[in-house]
């Protein structure tokens, strides 16, 4: 969905294109937030199960 989501961005911020009336602009703004929100939430989701490395000692 992201990616098709980008691609009407895209097309809809292009030079010569016809500007969106406002409720175009609220639902995709709307979309693109919640696409935002689903990106963040596996980014942490995933960061959270990396293991830090273990510490390290001098010399070691």
């Amino acid at each position: 969905m992201g990616e098709e989501l980008l691609g009407y961005a895209r097309k809809a911020v292009a030079p010569g294109v016809r500007e969106l009336s406002a409720v175009e602009c609220r639902w995709l703004a709307c979309r693109l937030t919640e696409a935002l929100a689903d990106a963040l939430r596996v980014a942490e989701s995933r960061g959270e199960r990396i293991l830090e490395p273990p510490e390290t000692t001098e010399g070691g």
